[in-house]
């Protein structure tokens, strides 16, 4: 500013202020940090003016200009100066009087504003009286609530005997926002401004009343700990002079820390305290002491805490499971599926599967993949020949030797919250008994809206399972019992054809056999033709089992003539099969078995996959009866008489003096099922008739004595045993036609299928013609 230029009596210099409003009569500190409001300030100082405080709009702006600034403020002199660091310049204010910018003025370095002061008169009269000695007795009350406040203030504020400048003074002491104190600085009214004032200061104190109870409280807590520490401090200290200590006391004070930071519900960590409570007060010697140390170690060594999960990559996870298996494309899609849900939704339940299929398929390891595409540990429980409910809930603890069910250990060994749990052979449980029933202990176990709160015997508090991933298999569905059938989403695996064996065989099978047998792919190779000849001569089976030890056989007879030094390097042909594994223990018989008539060729399904069955047919003089044998079952009895039935009416012999034999070979072995009618039909057909069946069929279905052909079950699985026994034509009922979709695509291929409404249709496909018939038995 030019030395020239004088400031009008009626103008101010002006300081907008950030977030602190300026009251008459109360002494403040300004922080200033513009350096057009340092600049003022130093001129004020220099002048002795006094200088004007104005409140910013808008807090967060920096370049200010007077439509940004509230007009009234509080004018006062700058009682002291500090220059801080970092170009922070500190005042201390003495407030004087409030006033209304009347304009801007220009030219100045700084703000300049001309103004007028607002005249404030105290009114004596008795509203303002008694709301005056109403504020007065909150403001003490306040002051006696706020921490660190020193006990001479109250005796001030009782020593104000001006209603105004104890309003501004206590709007000035407690926490408002600017805005809130602006408003009260804008109100000129006295009776109105103590309202508000008592209004706010209202809310304040039962804020600072509820506070400080609640600081009270934490406080006596906190005091209550520290004492209890400083004393058993002072035990372990005396104790220790003593030579009493002994390691029991740090193995408790060890057991407390894992309760505290296990991550138990506040219900459980309850529990766990109590109970660790009464191993304190427990001697050594008690015999109980070290069975609730066990129980105790097993809390804090459960997964109480969530896991978090990587995130999931759907490309990753579907590249793990192509890695590990070959085909099963409807399993994979299911298991990308979920992880898609989960992707999208991550609190969601984890599905309960069930696979369903014979052995040797891999139910087992394509548990330990989705597991590994996961992301997640994977524990197995083994559930073959469990007969015993604690062997799912654990036993309770008052038995000698008590622990938990398989369930909460394998949660314990995988360590996480989320793993993915196998419940092994659930097809082979135990039947209930005195030892209860471990089928109806599963239900809780894999129940979507129960496992959530899973209470263990041995545990004997809620466990939360929802985040497992339950995967169940099992090699028949019928066993298992239907409310805990009903809990599972089953996915069947039928077994593989042959190209999948191959297959599985190249990519899996023989690197896992040369591993196991120390040898390397650069000594020993087995031909894919030599792979063939083992998965068609040398096993007939739905899995792989068997493929894998001949596989090992033929690797082993490889690794001892490396191991002799007789050749560095192997090659197995199919020719060399028989000098290893022996002569084909696998033939086609089809073609002999049907080649005469009487002899057809069913399929059947077994819990071991599909299977062809020959059924053979004969007859001899007597008197009209059917014999049975081969140990047919019920169900194939009826069968049989309702084909011999339908024989009779499509033949037009009564068989009054022929007695008609049918059996079915592997006689040892049970057999029973609804899908050998239209087989039995034929057998009986082709013999009355003398025409062969075809060599190249087989069929399945059930007929009835109107002459339909009705629907079975297990098409896949028959399908596939077709295929490997050498059939090229299958028959089955039409309202099957819509299992074919199960169907693999190579069987499918490979395969023609004829599809049956009625007998008559059965025989047109199957029997030989009549001349071929003739031309047969001549020959």
């Amino acid at each position: 500013m030019s030395e020239a230029r004088i400031l009008p009596d009626d103008a101010r210099i002006i300081i907008p202020l950030r977030d602190a409003v300026l009251f008459p009569g109360v002494l403040s500190p300004v922080t200033v940090r513009r350096e057009s409001s340092i600049a003022a300030a130093q001129e004020a100082v220099k002048q002795e003016r006094a200088v004007g405080f104005l409140l910013q709009r808008d807090l967060a702006k920096t370049d200010i200009g007077p439509e940004d600034l509230c007009w009234v403020g509080t004018e006062g002199p700058i009682a002291r100066y500090i220059t801080g660091q970092e170009g922070a310049h500190h005042l201390l204010v003495q407030g004087q009087a409030r006033f209304r910018v009347l304009e801007f003025l220009e030219g100045w370095p700084y703000m300049v504003a001309r103004v007028a002061q607002i005249e404030q008169t105290d009114e004596q009269d008795s509203e303002v009286e008694a709301r005056f000695l109403q504020l007065k007795e909150r403001a003490i009350e306040a002051i006696g609530l706020l921490p660190n406040m020193p006990a001479e203030l109250a005796e001030v504020v009782r020593g104000i005997e001006s209603p105004g400048l104890l309003a501004d003074m206590v709007t000035h002491m407690i926490d408002l926002k600017p805005q809130q104190k602006q408003d009260i600085l804008e109100t000129f009214s006295l009776a109105r401004r103590l309202d508000k004032v008592i209004e706010l200061l209202a809310g304040r104190v039962e804020v600072l009343r509820l506070s400080k109870e609640i600081g009270d409280r934490t406080r006596a807590q906190f005091d209550e700990r520290q004492r209890e520490t400083v004393l058993r401090e002072q035990l372990r200290q005396i104790q220790k002079e003593l030579g009493e200590l002994d390691d029991s006391a740090e193995e408790i004070a060890r057991l407390k820390e894992r309760i505290e930071s296990a991550g138990m519900s506040e219900e459980v960590l309850s529990h766990a305290r109590k109970e660790l409570g009464r191993l304190q007060r427990m001697g050594e010697s008690s015999g109980e002491s070290a069975m609730l140390r066990t129980y105790l170690e097993w809390l804090t060594e459960l997964p109480w805490k969530p896991t978090p999960l990587e995130p999931i990559d759907l490309a990753e996870a579907r590249k793990i499971l192509d890695e590990d298996h070959f085909g099963l494309d409807k399993i994979k899609r299911r298991i990308l599926e979920y992880l898609a849900v989960r992707k999208l939704n991550p609190q969601g339940r984890s599905p309960i599967l069930c696979f369903s299929g014979p052995p040797g398929v891999g139910k087992t390891s394509l548990g330990q993949s989705i597991a590994r595409a996961t992301g997640r540990a994977f524990q197995r429980v083994a559930l073959g020949g469990v007969h015993d409910e604690a062997e799912i809930r654990g036993h309770r603890r008052t038995y000698l030797g008590a622990l938990p069910g398989n369930i909460i250990q394998a949660m314990r060994r995988a360590g996480t919250n989320n793993p993915v749990i196998m419940l092994d052979e659930i097809d082979k449980l135990g039947a209930g008994g005195f030892h209860g029933d471990p089928g109806s202990a599963l239900l809780e176990v894999l129940d979507p809206e129960q496992n959530q709160k899973f209470r263990d015997n041995y545990l004997g508090v809620d466990f939360d399972l929802s985040h497992v991933m339950f995967i169940c298999t099992a090699n028949v569905l019928d066993t298992i019992p239907g409310p805990l059938r009903d809990r599972m989403e089953i996915i069947q695996l039928p077994g593989y054809t042959e190209e999948e064996k191959i297959q599985i065989a190249r990519r899996y099978l023989v690197a896992r056999q040369l591993e196991s047998n120390g040898l390397t792919d650069q000594q020993a190779e087995v031909t894919d033709a030599a792979l063939s000849s083992i998965v068609g001569d040398y096993t007939r089976e739905a899995g792989v089992r068997q493929l894998e030890r001949e596989i090992g056989a033929v690797l082993r007879h490889v690794a001892m003539q490396v191991a002799e030094g007789q050749a560095e390097h192997v090659r197995v042909d199919s020719e060399d099969l028989p000098a290893i594994l022996g002569p084909h223990r696998f033939e086609n018989e089809v073609a002999l078995r049907t080649s005469v008539p009487g002899v057809a060729t069913g399929l059947a399904w077994t819990p071991v996959g599909g299977d062809i069955l020959f059924i053979e047919a004969s007859k001899t003089p007597g008197s009209g009866r059917l014999i049975l044998t081969g140990q047919l079952g019920d169900v194939m009895k009826e069968s049989a008489q309702t084909a011999l039935t339908l024989a009779k009416i499509w033949s037009s012999d009564s068989l009054e003096k022929t007695d008609v034999h049918i059996h079915v070979p592997a006689g040892a072995t049970p057999k029973d099922g609804p899908s050998a009618g239209v087989a039995m039909f034929l057998a009986v057909a082709s013999l009355l008739s003398g025409r062969p069946v075809r060599s190249d069929i087989a069929m399945t279905g059930e007929v009835s004595l109107r002459g339909l052909v009705l629907p079975i079950g297990g098409v896949k699985e028959k399908t596939l045993a077709a295929l490997r026994a050498g059939i090229t034509t299958v028959m089955i009922p039409r309202r099957n036609e819509k299992d074919l979709e199960d169907v693999p695509a190579e069987a499918r291929r490979k395969l023609t299928f004829l599809l049956l409404d009625r007998i008559e249709d059965a025989v047109e496909y199957a029997l030989e013609p009549e001349n071929q018939a003739e031309q047969a038995v001549a020959g």
